[in-house]
């Protein structure tokens, strides 16, 4: 986390969380969501619109965290902004080398894979010491050559088990209406 964004936690420790107005989707990019696009729906059906600043973005991935109940959230300063997210928590990048590095959309080298899967869609996911990401769909064809050549085993899995399996939450703006709902 950023010195700057530390201090100003530590300034205002008690700036409500904010919900539903971040997304990542299911290629890395992360999209801002005001009330209209909000109000359209999940984020799954009404993304909002797509980031393109390059320091905002880096500053977005640095600041990119979860919280103990599987939330991932960007602290922004000392506001707490949760992440819609459209499959999982990272997008991975697979290099075009002999060892297929995987790398987190967020810039973050991975060390080792501890599970590959494969959904009922086609989509693959690796469990990491990071997380749960899903392959981004450029680099399926890398992950291939990875099971091919017996790197990587994939195992049959439901897309709507992953949450629960790997303790992420893809929605925090529906866990939280849900749960002021009771």
């Amino acid at each position: 986390m950023d010195d700057i964004v530390k201090q100003a936690l530590a300034k205002w420790p008690n700036v409500p969380h904010c919900y539903g107005w971040l997304g990542l989707d299911s290629r890395g990019n992360w999209y801002m969501r005001d009330d209209r696009t909000q109000s359209q729906g999940p984020f799954t059906t009404a993304k909002g619109s797509m980031l393109r600043h390059e320091k905002l973005i880096d500053f977005i991935q640095r600041n990119y965290d979860r919280d103990a109940e599987g939330q991932w959230f960007f602290q922004n300063g000392p506001q707490r902004v949760y992440v819609e997210l459209e499959a999982a928590p990272f997008v991975w990048r697979i290099a075009d080398d002999k060892d297929f590095a995987v790398t987190a959309h967020t810039g973050q080298p991975v060390d080792a894979i501890s599970a590959c899967l494969l959904d009922e869609l086609g989509r693959l996911y690796l469990a990491t010491p990071l997380g749960l990401g899903l392959v981004h769909t450029q680099d399926v064809g890398l992950a291939a050559e990875a099971v091919e050549q017996g790197r990587w085993t994939p195992e049959a899995v439901h897309a709507g088990d992953l949450p629960q399996r790997f303790g992420h939450v893809l929605s925090p703006a529906a866990r939280r209406l849900a749960a002021m709902a009771k």
